[in-house]
This record gives structure tokens, sequence and C-alpha cells, in this order.
């Protein structure tokens, strides 16, 4: 039995040992590895899985930001960032299990054929979608597809007994990464940036041209909560501000050379106040954008510390579409400062980092924050001190309002009825509100939200099973309200109508506001502290 043994073994390590003539002897190892157990293991085994589980466990021991995808995850996540993908285009949120449609996007297969907002939809392809607890994923699978093919969708209309059938012919539906563009007063233009894809250049280009139409002179950019994207993006919008020669950003790693970003002569907005709004998730590409203003002196940053991600990834896509997003290289400001905090600690500490900065009163007290002196640095004009070592620290420092946040708020966020209560509201008054608020600007002004709409939340929180507590209820009334509003407005209008009722209880941008327009404290803010 041993020798029969032998002479199966003998000729697989043999084969073995050929195939892997040439390479290291790390990869010898793994090569002869995979191949044992693919050919002698007792058990069937999955060889797919094995070579995945063994890139993960090999990345595992880099950074937290070196990355293996499988290919629908791949699919998913560059997405977002390609600018546009097949479906049928509509804006829709999940009311009580059933898919309810917010808007149609302009032009797309959906407003063709005559799909409305409010309209639900109970079913596609003959599948039952409503009542069925089906995942929102597992819903746009099925309402995507390729450009061209059809989908049939079955939709209930308030006013119309039968249900009706749509059929929608698949097509390329935009994405974009402007949430938001407007006169935030007579001199000052609002720009939200939601992400960095393939066409934000051309949204922000767009959107500067628009409002300067509109007599802009002074700009805000949001970059709250924006993750970042493509690093080709932040550089773009990145010369929208300074001038021709001066640096962006610079990357460089072990194998990979000092590559230099620089601004043209291109920009629209190289004069007049600007402000960038931050938190702690602006990160990688917006990061980029607020530390080549902040090094250049070119505007004020407002807000919280940002998340510190600056490291380069380069994609390397395996034939069966799956990829390794693997770190090559560090990202620099213009004054030389390094944007990547610390992950020296392992993957679950970096994970855990933005936690311990609320446990420890970072994103509350700005005293809490303590940078050493070998971090300091130097803007490139004024000589303003600044820090590297990980993320953006703005010039003016706004603390997280935890006042008006309580347990209640977050249950009734949790169990949907902040958003299902909008829906149900605007589904019985739509036709009252489109007729007398003919423009959004009208709508913000002059529509309040009642206490006896705020009654009918409650009850749909009690149904909901939220438990009531009054005190808690009155510290959060205020943000309750504000946040139907915007929400009734975003159902009504756009997103940007979402932010133009919310803006005003942002305390970064009110605090943005009143920095520009005072010239002498702006001003202020970009000379070194004496």
């Amino acid at each position: 039995m041993k020798r029969l043994f032998f002479i199966i073994f003998l000729p697989v390590i043999a084969v073995g040992a050929m195939w892997s003539q040439g390479q290291s002897e790390g990869m010898r190892k793994l090569s002869l590895a995979d191949f044992a157990i693919t050919n002698l293991y007792v058990d069937e085994v999955d060889e797919n899985k094995l070579v995945e589980d063994a890139i993960r466990g090999m990345l595992d021991k880099l950074d937290p930001h070196s990355t293996y995808t499988t290919v629908e995850e791949t699919r998913e996540m560059n997405e977002p960032l390609q600018g546009n993908f097949s479906g049928v285009g509509i804006q829709f949120n999940m009311n009580k299990d059933t898919l309810y449609v917010i808007q149609t996007i302009v032009g797309g297969p959906s407003e063709k054929v005559g799909i409305l907002a409010g309209d639900r939809i109970i079913a596609v392809n003959d599948t039952t979608i409503a009542g069925v607890k089906m995942k929102n994923t597992d819903i746009m699978k099925r309402l995507r597809g390729e450009s061209g093919t059809v989908v049939r969708v079955t939709v209930l209309r308030k006013g119309v007994k039968e249900p009706i059938e749509f059929r929608i012919v698949r097509d390329k539906i935009p994405i974009y990464s402007i949430d938001a563009s407007y006169m935030a007063d007579k001199e000052t233009g609002y720009i939200r940036v939601s992400r960095f894809a393939v066409t934000t250049d051309k949204e922000f280009s767009d959107a500067i041209k628009e409002l300067k139409k509109k007599g802009m002179k002074n700009l805000i950019v949001d970059l709250q909560g924006n993750g970042g994207g493509f690093l080709t993006s932040a550089i773009a919008m990145a010369d929208e501000f300074l001038a021709d020669g001066q640096s962006i950003v610079y990357t460089e790693g072990r194998r990979s050379p000092r590559d230099d970003a620089f601004a043209s002569k291109r920009g629209q907005f190289q004069k007049g106040k600007l402000v960038l709004l931050v938190d702690e998730s602006s990160a990688s590409a917006s990061e980029i954008l607020s530390g080549a203003i902040q090094d250049w002196d070119r505007g004020i940053i407002v807000g919280r510390r940002t998340f510190g991600k600056g490291l380069v990834q380069r994609p390397i896509p395996f034939p069966d579409g799956s990829m390794i997003r693997l770190t090559v290289a560090r990202y620099y400001t213009p004054s030389g400062r390094s944007i990547q905090k610390p992950y020296d600690k392992g993957h679950e500490a970096y994970e855990r980092e933005l936690l311990d900065r609320f446990n420890h009163g970072e994103l509350i007290y700005t005293d809490s924050i303590h940078f050493p002196d070998s971090l300091q640095f130097q803007t490139l004009k004024s000589k303003r001190t600044v820090y590297g070592g990980g993320g953006i620290m703005p010039d003016i420092f706004i603390p997280l309002d935890t006042t008006i946040y309580t347990d209640f708020h977050r249950d009734l966020l949790a169990k949907g009825v902040l958003n299902q209560y909008p829906v149900n509201y605007l589904d019985s008054h739509r036709k009252e509100l489109t007729n007398k608020y003919k423009k959004v600007d009208q709508f913000v002004e002059e529509f309040a939200v009642t206490d006896d709409m705020l009654a009918e939340l409650l009850k749909m929180g009690e149904t909901e099973k939220v438990k009531y507590n009054e005190e808690q209820y009155r510290k959060s009334k205020g943000l309750i309200a504000l946040q139907i509003k915007a929400l009734i407005a975003r159902d009504m209008f756009d997103t940007a109508a979402y932010f133009r009722v919310m803006n005003p209880r942002n305390p970064s941008f009110v605090k943005a506001m009143e920095i520009i327009n005072d010239d002498l404290e702006y001003n202020r803010l970009l000379q070194p502290k004496s």
C-alpha cells in the first residue's frame, strides 16, 4: 500500500516541480500547495475559492486598502464611478415592502412610457416584489440589464382601480456626482459633490459656468461624506481653483517613482472667496482637493478632520472579471504632507479609528486634537502652520452637534418611519402641493411642517413599535420637522431641494456663509497665527 502511494505521489510532485521552474521560492511553494491540494486532497475542493481565499489572506497582511473583489463586487464598486449604468431610470424608496417611485430620470426609459412619481411597482417580469421582503439589491438586479432589453413592470397608481402594466426598454442611465448646485445668496454659490467619478469634472465645470451666469463671486464646495473616487477627477477640480503651474498632488512609492500633477491655465474660479466643507467621512480624492486648496492658501477648510486615506491603489484585473486593488504609492499634498493615517496597529484598529475619535472627544472638542511638532508643515504662500500624519485638519473646526440627536430619533430612522411618512404625505397631497408650490424657492420659504403632521408621524411610529419618549421627542422635534420638509422637497423637486432645506441648519454651512460674508475674517484666516 505504501509503495503504491509513492508511485502515485512522486509523479505528481515531479510535474509540480517542473511547472514551478523559474518562479521565486515563495511562488513555487504557493503553486505547489495549490497543485497538491487540488490533486491529492481527500475530498473534492473548490479550487477557485481556495485561490480567492489565498489572495485575500495575502492582502490581509498588507495595508487596509489593498483588497480583492469578486466579479460581482468589482462591478458594483465600479458602477457608481463610471457615470452610468443600464436600467429603467427611476429613483425609488422601499415603503412598507413596496417599491415607491420618487422620481423618474428626465428623458429616461420610465418617463418615456409614462411612469409617474408616486407609482408603486409591485411586480417585475411576473415576479412579485411587493410584500415579500425582497432586498433592494435583488430588486435592482431585476430592473437593471443590458441596454436595449425589455422589462415588464406592474404598477399600482393612486386613483386607478386596476394595476397598470408597462413595457420598458432599458437604456443607459446617468449617475451624477453633483447632488446640488444653487445660489446660497446673491453672490455665493453652493455645490455639493458626492463622489469623484468619470463625469465629475464636466459636471463641476458646468455647475460653475451656470452659477457664474447667476452672479456667483464666492463659492462653497461641500465634500462632507464624500469618500473619494478617481484621482484624475480630484486633480481636474483643483485645477479650477489654482493658478498655472501650481502643484496639486504628487504620488510616490517603493516601485513607483514620484509623479506630480500641476494646475493649468484653464481654471474658471482662480479668484473669489472659496470655502470647502469636510468631515470625518471625507476621504481620498476629497482630501487631495482639500490639501491642495489649504497648502496654497487658496481657500478656507471648514468642518472636522478628514478620514486620512492617502494610499494609491492600482487595479489589477483578472480574466474572469475579478480584481485586486493593490496599494502602490502614497498621496502627498503640495507642501509634502502625507494624507494617510497610520495603520500599523492592524486592520481592526484601523476600522475602529473613527469610533475612537468620537470616544476621545475629537469630533466634539477641538482641544482634544493634538499633533506632534514633527508633523508640522507650512502652507506655501502665507506660511501658516498645517499638520500631516493623516487627514486634513480644517482651518475652522466645527464640532459634531450631539444635542439634537436622540435614541427616539434614531429609532424613527431605523424603522423607516422618517422616510415613510413624507412618502405617504406627498402621496395624499401631491396635487395640492404641486399646484401651490411651482418653484423650489417658494416651497423652501413658505412650507412648514405642522403639529398635525408630526402627530401623524408619531402615530406611524407607534404602529412600527417605536417607543415614544416625550423628553427625547422635544429635543429632536426641530430636526425631525426639518427632515420631513427636506424629504418632501426632494420628492417634489430634486436632490438639490433637500440641501436647500437642510443647509441652513448645518453648522458647517452656516459658518461658511459667515466667513464668506466677512472680508476681514476670511483674510485673517489665511494669515499665520500671531
